[in-house]
């Protein structure tokens, strides 16, 4: 008997004829390629369509085939083919599911790419009909999302710049908003397709948002429902926690095989650590932009959403490690990639001390302070970047800064610190009970002190320095003593300072590093002409004038670098002149106290003052110290996306639409995936 072989949608027989015989499905494709209603011969033919087993390659070579003269001939049956693709989407049995998914996919491209220019009710109406769009997409789309199947929602997203899909304008018109809520707000649903729904909305939100109204935004802007914000954060708290959670498993289980290792493996490891730099001993954290994404358009277009950031969520009860540790290296691609809902498994890891009372805010602190030790790799650096502008946008908020400085309002927040040479390893076990202030401060210090480096990325320290700002602003505007460790920030500013003029002529090169300076400079400005109305103690605001004047050395060499600077006729001039007389003040602390210390010294007969000697002379004369009073100290410019983040954000979006499409790529997934995949629905 002659055997049977597959090609292209063609069967051949192996005889000596070769006759090729075509499979039923592809001949069902023909009859659609024609002007002939397929269904007038056959009333069951859309029916038994879904039920065979899609030729992805034929139907696809069809419609490319096709020109666009050639498509508009068979309008009325590709308007037929798609209203059966969404009538059998909302069907129970789950092959004919899985086929009219497929085919619905392969049909949106492909007339996608014939109508690239065209206006986006051209390709409504060549998939559709105008006749037929309102109730075929409007209730259809609705019932989809509410059962789940966001899959498909999703693959309505054809094109690398979401703003150029204009199948998205119906989308804008009749909008499914609502239905995303509901999926968020179902336990069953939130678990299959709470991350597809929240992906769907932040793309949805950056569709033309700088050209025209998005109804999205507007939407997303209003929510005030408690219960509905408090189902929002569930989504990127568990992504985030997930992630954080794969990192610090693995450098559990790194130091597990560290206390293993014998003694030759230890000595061989010590001694090659002495030829690797601290950037490179950093152990990469998958990122997440896309909820990133989401996270920061809810902080930034609603207020009331910062409202649920600090709110616990007990139901999630404690967490603990995946079984495996994910790979440095994404088998998907970075930005996109959801959480799986088996990663949570029974392998223990030393409890965090936030555990039993984290919330969205905590677990975001812990994973950006993951996500910002390493801005060499790009989605890292984008990561990071979304992180210190969502921070920027709660530490300009009034109702966010009255929490963050909430006494009654006490976490221990974990932060991770990178691993360097020169600092032992902090102690976990007994965290500290603060305001959530206290750990955006700590992230900030932990930013400053460990990025100073070749690649320095200037962006991110302006951002970090904007936030240390604003908090400052707050905290004098509502005279908040804040109980906190301000030595570490005062000498972490100092050594940025001291790293900038080690650099000057790397950095020059390439930033204008007297803005940065400037900040610093004026940080230390705002604490010394306003922080005996937020420094906790009187014996905080001495301490200040005690570092100031223990670490001179650098005030006076970055005053003799801008002022070299700005006596040239260069192009740093100006910026230069500006960092001048911003350090009139710390040079008159300076010049007014050393002095005072050495003849103290000198009367006393001591070579070296201890640190309460050199306060006693402090306080001695701080009624002989001339201070001059500056202006705008506690004044900021308010963030702003639209004129100053634009290029980022279409940036930033069109590399996780890239990636969504990617990990929605049907056409390489077999039948039998699919059907796992839509084994939940309803």
């Amino acid at each position: 008997m002659a055997q049977t072989e597959k090609k292209g949608g063609l069967l051949w027989k192996s005889s000596a004829s070769k006759k090729p015989l075509k499979e039923k499905v592809v001949l069902m494709y023909d009859e659609i390629f024609t002007t002939e209603d397929p269904s007038k011969c056959n009333p069951r033919f859309w029916e038994e369509l879904f039920l065979m087993k899609v030729n992805l390659e034929y139907l696809e070579g069809k419609l490319e085939a096709l020109d666009g003269e050639e498509l508009m001939k068979i309008k009325d049956n590709i308007n037929c083919l798609f209203q059966h693709c969404i009538q059998a989407l909302g069907e129970e049995h789950p092959i004919r599911v899985v086929n009219a998914l497929q085919t619905l996919c392969a049909l949106i491209r492909g007339v996608h790419q014939k109508n690239k220019s065209t206006s986006g009710f051209d390709i409504i109406n060549m998939l559709v009909g105008f006749d037929k769009a309102e109730l075929c997409m409007k209730v259809r789309f609705w019932q989809l999302c509410v059962r789940g199947n966001f899959k498909t929602c999703v693959s309505i997203q054809v094109t690398d710049n979401i703003s150029q899909n204009t199948i998205l304008e119906y989308v804008m018109i009749n909008s499914i908003f609502e239905a995303i809520l509901q999926i968020l707000s179902s336990p069953l649903s939130r678990r299959e397709h709470g991350y597809d729904a929240v992906v769907l909305l932040a793309l949805l939100v950056n569709y033309r948002k700088y050209e025209s109204v998005n109804p999205y935004i507007v939407k997303l802007s209003i929510v005030d429902d408690e219960a509905t914000l408090n189902v929002m954060t569930l989504v990127p708290y568990l992504t985030l926690k997930l992630h954080s959670y794969s990192f610090l498993f693995r450098q559990y289980k790194d130091k597990e095989e560290e206390h293993q290792t014998g003694f030759f493996s230890a000595l061989t490891n010590m001694v090659g650590s002495m030829f690797i730099a601290d950037a490179d001993e950093k152990i990469s954290v998958q990122t997440n932009e896309a909820i990133l994404l989401a996270l920061y358009e809810a902080v930034h277009l609603n207020r009331n959403f910062i409202t649920v950031l600090a709110q616990s969520h007990p139901e999630m009860g404690l967490m603990t490690a995946p079984t495996s540790p994910i790979p440095t290296t994404p088998v998907t691609p970075l930005g996109t990639t959801p959480p799986s809902s088996d990663v949570i498994s029974s392998a223990e890891l030393p409890l965090d001390a936030d555990v039993q009372t984290s919330n969205l805010l905590i677990t975001f602190l812990k994973y950006s302070s993951i996500v910002m030790q390493d801005t060499k790799d790009e989605h890292r650096l984008h990561s990071g970047k979304l992180c210190l502008i969502i921070l920027t946008c709660i530490a300009e908020d009034q109702y966010a800064n009255a929490f963050l400085h909430d006494d009654n309002m006490n976490f221990r927040v974990n932060l991770h610190r990178m691993p360097m040479r020169h600092r032992k390893k902090a102690a976990d076990k007994n965290l500290p009970c603060r305001p959530l202030v206290c750990a955006v401060l700590d992230l900030m210090v932990e930013f400053i002190v460990t990025h100073m480096m070749k690649e320095f990325p200037m962006d991110l320290y302006v951002r970090c320095i904007q936030i240390v700002h604003k908090l400052l602003c707050y905290q004098k505007k509502c005279r908040v003593r804040l109980h906190y460790t301000w030595r570490e920030l005062w000498s972490a500013l100092i050594n940025l300072l001291k790293f900038l003029m080690s650099n000057e002529t790397v950095l020059l090169a390439k930033h204008n590093i007297f803005t940065l300076a400037l900040m610093v400079v004026n940080l230390f400005n705002m604490f010394i002409t306003y922080g005996d109305t937020f420094l906790p103690t009187p014996s905080s605001y001495d301490e200040l004038y005690y570092e100031i004047i223990r670490m001179h050395q650098n005030f006076d060499n970055l005053y003799s670098m801008v002022l070299r600077l700005s006596t040239n006729a260069g192009q740093w001039k100006e910026p230069a002149s500006k960092v001048t007389h911003a350090l009139v003040n710390i040079r008159a602390i300076i010049n007014h106290f050393n002095p005072k210390i050495e003849s103290y010294a000198a009367v006393n007969h001591i070579s070296q003052l201890s640190e309460d000697q050199v306060l006693e002379v402090v306080r001695s004369n701080y009624d002989t110290l001339t201070l001059k009073l500056q202006d705008g100290l506690d004044q900021y410019e308010r963030y702003s996306e639209q004129h100053k983040e634009a290029a980022f954000f279409k940036e930033l979006v069109r590399s996780i639409s890239i990636n969504v499409r990617k990990n929605l790529a049907f056409n390489t997934l077999s039948q039998e995936l699919l059907l796992k995949e839509f084994s939940t629905i309803s």
